[in-house]
């Protein structure tokens, strides 16, 4: 690989060449070289320069978006071949949507790193659109993702486990006391708290009110799962939402369920990778995933 891409893009991402020098180990006239050399080869200024601050110019923005991608894929090349004699460790690189990435992951990664300490994990917890969109990019090593899952030839998608979503409400919401079974059209009426477009959350929330033939009056959003149960426990509203998020809740009388025909809404959560070959690191995670008996003990404890 051309050592000038590597510099690049790490002055690039630390706009600066002296943080650039010292993360390289190297002076900062070497790093002033190298860009040079690269903008010679390109026929194009790549950075913008100033006593302050270094800035990709229009130019320089393109030649980053390859270059980021050359360097990401060099070195899983080198991973890739040291796995052939080294046991599982070094890089891996993993995406989950927020319901996973939050409630199940952690568990998981725990017992993963109990067997492989030599593991590194980076975690990127994003909503499903933009995890998808970093897999594709090969941004990621893998992605766990909920809900539909767009089709891509150069993706394998496995299917990992169902998640079951429930009606959450505060304790003392009034539809909790009603003798007769809540109707959709009552639920309606209700303040739906939902998540921003492109979760998959808000996904399953939207297929609920299609399949039941309703229109929320009032919807409030929030682009985390947290702070809607903040807002339902207080009495803003209920709220579609995985039984992996509200399980503590649940047990310990913050939350509680409202009972309607046709939940709990059951959908899908499938791992995503984008890689003809696979580190022993990614292998290792892989299987952990697919072995366990029961994927949603793992949310359970701790």
């Amino acid at each position: 690989m051309d050592q000038s891409l590597l510099v690049f893009v790490t002055a690039a991402e630390r706009r600066n060449f002296s943080r650039a020098a010292e993360d390289l180990h190297m002076t900062q006239p070497a790093v002033s070289q190298y860009i040079r050399a690269l903008e010679d080869t390109m026929g194009a200024r790549l950075l913008e320069r100033t006593n302050k601050y270094v800035r990709l110019t229009k130019a320089g923005e393109i030649v980053y978006d390859h270059a980021k991608d050359i360097v990401g894929l060099y070195g899983r090349m080198h991973r890739l071949v040291d796995d052939l004699s080294n046991e599982a460790g070094g890089p891996l690189s993993i995406g989950a949507s927020y319901t996973f990435g939050e409630y199940v992951l952690p568990h998981i990664l725990a017992r993963l790193l109990a067997d492989y300490p030599r593991i590194q994990p980076d975690v990127t917890i994003g909503n499903t659109a933009e995890i998808a969109d970093l897999i594709v990019a090969q941004q990621l090593d893998a992605g766990i993702v909920e809900g539909r899952f767009k089709e891509n030839r150069q993706l394998a998608v496995l299917p990992l486990a169902e998640d079951h979503m429930v009606l959450a409400a505060s304790p003392g919401h009034p539809l909790l006391d009603s003798a007769q079974p809540v109707s959709w059209e009552s639920l309606a009426e209700q303040t739906w708290i939902m998540r921003e477009r492109g979760s998959g959350t808000r996904e399953a929330a939207e297929t609920v009110f299609s399949d039941k033939s309703i229109t929320p009056d009032r919807t409030i959003q929030f682009s985390s799962t947290q702070p809607i149960k903040e807002a339902v426990g207080a009495g803003l509203g209920i709220s579609l939402l995985s039984e992996w998020a509200v399980q503590k809740e649940l047990a310990h009388g913050d939350l509680a369920v409202i009972q309607a025909p046709g939940l709990p809404h059951i959908r899908q959560f499938s791992v995503v990778t984008n890689s003809t070959y696979r580190t022993k690191a990614l292998q290792v995670f892989l299987d952990l995933l697919q072995s366990a008996d029961d994927l949603t003990s793992f949310g359970q404890r701790g």
